[in-house]
């Protein structure tokens, strides 16, 4: 998924957590009572660790609408497993699926009725059994609420004929619908209302034991869960600020706590640096029509068009001008990958968005067409500068350092980048007509879809191709989805046209981001799978499987 930037409950600053580390309730003794440290010193002996962990987030991973699925809960910006829910089905770490509450599934030979059998033995955390209606039940209000961040637009109806029979049918072909299901949590009919996001009932591996907005989250495992009983019995969330957070690691007070790469580097004792590899993209769409035309996202109308990138040949250019791997080592500190679409490293991802660097061919292609280098070394045709702005979110100095970076090395090729900072109120209007210097990524091949297609709801770029389209529509309608990963590669470059730098350029990709922790030592995190965007939830994917030494 994309940017979604909700505004969290009240954040924790380094300044509020030294001077009264009393406020958690998992903060000082009871933060033991959570299984982490309690001692004055980092490094100091800790209580029993066996069964328990405690990590700190950024209060942006705290969720506004509480923990319900029906609304963004495991499905929203930052994609995970919901934990407090079951799901139908879940990804594994090569992106296949396993079953959850689903023992089985399958589709009709036209792609549009997937039927589901779900276990007998499923119950939710008040008694009350799991059954088939409950399932329907969720992805129907899902399906017809205005608020809800999971995509099930594409669903138009699922009913149960039983208990453990779920009939799912699509108004067209979707096996994309797999990847959303595996992160969609199943809410109780009989127990589900307006304030369920505050007490949810679910059936999955933990209970919400505790919730204190703005502070912490506390998970205590399901002694009624079905499956195999969590290794980690209690997970405390604690919800800081960066510095508050590497605070809180000196002192000991908890077992993981997320960090960026300016932070990475501090020695800790007790403590190792972790790096996760990602999914979690940055890159900025290149509009391909010239300025004078608008767009719609939602209720809103925003300016669409611009006359510089609307030239094939900036494009192209502005993807052969970029060193992606001095972006990295420079500005992420060597905390990355390089990146050439969304998705690198997943089974859908294309090899043919590749692109190295080649200036010199980037000069030439923009000379070829007509623009000549003017004195001050930005090139120019018919009057129009070769010039463009790259916005940004003032909140993320990482984006900001990036955009810095690439306006020297476009500069190198006679193409002038102004960067420019702003609040997402101010970027949202520019996503249609400028550059944005955007984070993406999902477990998920429908980002690729939603991006290209041309009536895709991340279209910024206002690419419209027809045999796209096609190629995209048909990888929805393949009969697996193992059929479908050549298609999603075929609709990014078929060897002569697609979105990739040597075709359209509809966007140019920059870096994957590594999530990065300090975690404590003794402690083993399961291994993970490729983290989609947001630098939090996912790291918890598996915490049922976590131990210590």
């Amino acid at each position: 998924m994309g940017e979604n930037h909700m505004t969290p409950g009240r954040p924790m600053t380094r300044r509020a957590f030294l001077a009264d580390a009393g406020v958690l309730a998992c903060g000082a003794a009871a933060l033991a009572g959570c299984g982490s440290t309690a001692g004055n010193a980092a490094g100091s002996a800790v209580a029993d660790h066996s069964r328990a962990v405690t990590i700190a987030m950024s209060p942006t991973n705290e969720p506004d609408a509480g923990f319900d699925p029906c609304v963004a809960w495991g499905c929203g910006e930052h994609v995970h497993e919901p934990l407090i829910q079951s799901t139908l089905i879940r990804t594994t770490r090569d992106m296949s699926f396993e079953c959850d509450l689903a023992t089985g599934y399958e589709c009709s030979d036209d792609g549009l009725t997937w039927t589901f059998q779900l276990r007998g033995d499923a119950k939710f955390s008040d008694g009350q059994p799991v059954t088939a209606r409950d399932a329907a039940f969720t992805l129907n209000t899902i399906r017809e609420s205005k608020n809800a961040q999971a995509d099930l637009s594409m669903v138009r109806d699922a009913v149960a004929p039983d208990d453990v029979t779920l009939v799912v049918t699509l108004s067209k072909p979707y096996n994309a619908l797999l990847y959303t299901l595996a992160v969609v949590g199943i809410v109780p009919e009989h127990a589900y209302g307006p304030d369920y996001g505050q007490a949810p009932v679910g059936s999955g591996r933990y209970l919400l034991a505790q919730w204190d907005r703005g502070q912490q989250v506390i998970f205590q495992a399901n002694p009624s869960y079905y499956g195999e009983a969590p290794q980690i019995e209690r997970v405390c969330v604690v919800f800081m600020e960066e510095d508050a957070a590497l605070a809180a690691v000196r002192s000991g007070q908890v077992d993981m706590a997320y960090t960026s790469a300016t932070l990475a580097d501090q020695q800790v004792s007790g403590y190792t640096p972790e790096s996760y590899q990602t999914v979690d993209s940055r890159g900025f769409q290149m509009p391909v029509i010239p300025a004078g035309s608008t767009r719609e996202d939602g209720p809103n109308t925003y300016p669409a068009g611009n006359d510089v990138t609307c030239n094939l040949e900036v494009r192209r250019a502005v993807n052969l001008a970029i060193d992606r791997q001095a972006l990295v080592d420079d500005v992420l500190g060597g905390h990355g990958s390089v990146a050439y679409s969304i998705g690198d490293g997943m089974p859908w991802a294309s090899e043919g968005m590749r692109c190295e660097t080649d200036r010199p061919a980037a000069r030439a292609l923009l000379e070829e067409a007509g623009w000549a280098r003017g004195e001050d070394g930005t090139y120019a045709r018919d009057g129009l500068r070769c010039a463009f702005d790259l916005y940004y979110p003032t909140g993320d100095s990482v984006r900001q350092a990036m955009a810095n970076a690439l306006a020297d090395q476009l500069s190198q090729v006679g193409i002038a980048v102004t960067p420019r900072g702003g609040s997402w109120d101010d970027l949202y209007p520019h996503e249609f007509s400028d550059p944005i210097m955007w984070g993406w990524g999902s477990n998920s091949p429908s980002d690729v879809y939603e991006l290209n297609y041309s009536t895709g709801t991340m279209n910024f770029s206002c690419y419209q191709s027809g045999a796209t389209d096609a190629c995209l529509d048909e990888a929805l309608a393949a009969k697996t989805v193992e059929d479908s990963f050549p298609l999603w590669q075929r609709a990014e470059w078929d060897g002569a046209t697609g979105v990739a730098p040597q075709g359209q350029a509809t966007w140019a990709w920059l870096a994957n981001v590594s999530h990065l922790y300090f975690k404590r030592e003794g402690l083993t995190v399961a291994a993970q799978k490729l983290q989609p965007h947001g630098h939090g939830w996912s790291i918890l994917n598996n915490v049922d499987l976590w131990s210590w030494d």
